[in-house]
């Protein structure tokens, strides 16, 4: 994916400004930057569930921003995760998993169901295929979440503060599933506030401030050794000193 001179503005609020960003094939893009900086709204438009005001976005050389273009064919090749699961409360895990390759993809039901059950199998949740969403923890309806986006064999997975909304103690289960999404070569693009597990996993950080990035590069340049000073007074308000 290729993106160039994004804007975004909400009324008068500028959210993002100027944005650009390559993502390549096995890429681990990690967002980090303050609350309020942009990273979830970039994750969105990069979905098109948000209306861009300027700029371009292609996928695989085809300008996917057009409003020519329908969202919802895109959309097919992109998954998402949000901070709050957004699982539907009233289907099974199983369910919720196989919904989307039925419905959008046109997958049989035994092969969804099957490709499904792997991955549950896969990330722990095999022995709760057949509970609704409130009968699981916080980490476990965050795993449903993720499984549920790799069951349509996304493209490009993007993962919006997967952990935010987690006690400490599950960020761990969470965090261990990205990273073997990661090993395995799944390109993603996912906002944080983990430092140590962004210098870990990926390939690129992009420090976003006031909706632009202000520095991107590889995470042991941007993590340890920052050139610009809004990114190193950003890092020693986070990092332990």
């Amino acid at each position: 994916m290729e993106v160039r001179g994004l804007r975004k503005a909400y009324g008068d609020r500028v959210v993002l400004d100027d944005v650009s960003l390559s993502i390549g094939a096995g890429d681990v893009v990690c967002l980090i930057g303050a609350s309020g900086s942009g990273k979830s709204t970039l994750l969105r438009c990069l979905e098109l569930l948000e209306d861009i005001d300027d700029g371009v976005i292609e996928l695989d050389g085809r300008e996917v921003s057009d409003p020519m273009v329908d969202p919802r064919e895109v959309r097919r090749s992109i998954g998402m995760v949000f901070q709050a699961y957004n699982l539907f409360p009233h289907l099974t895990v199983l369910a919720n998993c196989t919904l989307a390759p039925r419905r959008v993809h046109g997958v049989a039901k035994a092969e969804a169901e099957a490709r499904a059950r792997e991955l549950l199998v896969r990330f722990g949740l095999g022995d709760h295929v057949d509970k609704h969403p409130d009968r699981l923890s916080g980490g476990q309806q965050q795993r449903a979440a993720l499984v549920r986006a790799l069951c349509t064999s996304p493209r490009l997975l993007l993962l919006d503060e997967i952990t935010a909304a987690l006690d400490p103690e599950l960020v761990g289960e969470v965090l261990d599933i990205v990273r073997d999404l990661a090993a395995g070569g799944t390109t993603m693009v996912l906002a944080t506030h983990e430092m140590g597990f962004a210098r870990e996993i990926a390939t690129r950080v992009c420090f976003l401030d006031g909706g632009r990035i202000i520095e991107s590069g590889p995470p042991d340049e941007v993590l340890v050794a920052p050139k610009e000073p809004r990114t190193r007074e950003f890092l020693r308000r986070v990092l332990p000193q």
